[in-house]
């Protein structure tokens, strides 16, 4: 009945929780290398939206395949 209070399935959901925002974040850093300008200055000191809105939308797809990925 409570077979989600198993510490093994606790703890396997804090560890690929773990792993997925490694990969995230890893994937947002290379994004971020890979472009001939920094994200992150553009989005925020220069009000860039549009860029924001693409970055936006990058992140949901890596956070969509990285879920699909532990899921299985």
């Amino acid at each position: 009945m409570l077979d989600w209070l198993k510490p093994s399935a606790f703890f396997g959901s804090i560890l690929y929780a773990l792993i997925g925002i490694i990969v995230f974040w890893g994937s947002f850093i290379l994004i971020d290398k890979l472009t001939p300008y920094k994200l992150w200055e553009e989005i925020i000191e220069k009000h860039n939206v549009a860029l924001a809105l693409v970055v936006a939308a990058l992140a949901l797809g890596i956070s969509i395949i990285v879920a699909a990925a532990i899921h299985g």
